[in-house]
């Protein structure tokens, strides 16, 4: 079989794998797949920045928080071996955009269909709260990925801090995030875009259409803030965008 050549989108993301930029990410990382939780005592964990994972040919991408502790710092895959995962690759799944619901570890046979997921943070930071500067140094993989994935069309952003995240880098003023190639400006008043689940923004010059969810993060989805119902119709919005 002929040996298959790493492609751009590849060699990003062993960037990502061997980023240090935070030091004290890379330490909480390796802290916890040091000590581990009890009932993963047995298991290997990752303990690095996590690659973002998906159809290079996606034209939906998905940006969520930052990986969790004892999920994709274990298992080295986005949204996978945590209950937010499972939440969100059965909805995913629903939807078309996954082969399969499950998600328990990188051998599992998960693919993405016309899908791809990153995140703000590509490491599990210390109680879920990064630091604006960690954020920064993590949002030129984002506005690389974003440059390389030509396809996308929509982007969903996962919680309020997924969706600034992505708001900021659109209004740095950074060239080739479009189509186009050309500069993203002008852009609405950043007061016009106020994060809500099931808010979806058109944005000028052929950039992807911007759609917002609550994540689904236990404390969501365990309170009810964030029922199945309702990723479902965040998905089915998207959904008919696409296809029209």
């Amino acid at each position: 079989m002929p040996i298959k050549r790493p492609t751009e989108l590849d060699r990003l993301q062993q960037q990502v794998i061997a980023c240090t930029r935070c030091p004290r990410l890379v330490r909480y990382c390796r802290k916890v797949a040091k000590e581990k939780r009890r009932m993963y005592r047995d298991s290997e964990y990752w303990g690095k920045p996590l690659p973002s994972f998906g159809d290079p040919e996606a034209e939906l991408l998905i940006v969520g928080l930052a990986p969790a502790a004892h999920g994709g710092n274990r298992t080295g895959r986005m949204f996978t071996g945590d209950r937010s995962g499972d939440f969100l690759y059965r909805a995913l799944y629903e939807a078309g955009f996954a082969n399969q619901p499950l998600s328990r570890d990188r051998s599992d046979g998960l693919e993405l269909r016309g899908c791809y997921i990153t995140a703000a943070l590509r490491c599990a930071p210390p109680k879920n709260k990064p630091l604006p500067r960690e954020l920064r140094n993590c949002q030129p993989y984002l506005e690389r990925e974003l440059q390389l994935l030509k396809r996308v069309r929509a982007v969903l952003a996962l919680g309020r801090i997924a969706f600034d995240a992505y708001l900021r880098l659109l209004y740095s003023g950074r060239r080739g995030l479009g189509p186009s190639g050309a500069q993203i400006a002008p852009l609405p008043p950043r007061s016009s875009f106020r994060f809500g689940h099931g808010a979806s923004f058109a944005l000028p010059d052929g950039l992807p259409r911007l759609y917002a969810s609550y994540h689904p993060s236990q404390q969501n989805t365990q309170t009810g803030k964030l029922t199945p119902e309702m990723m479902r119709q965040v998905l089915r919005d998207v959904r008919k965008y696409l296809g029209s």
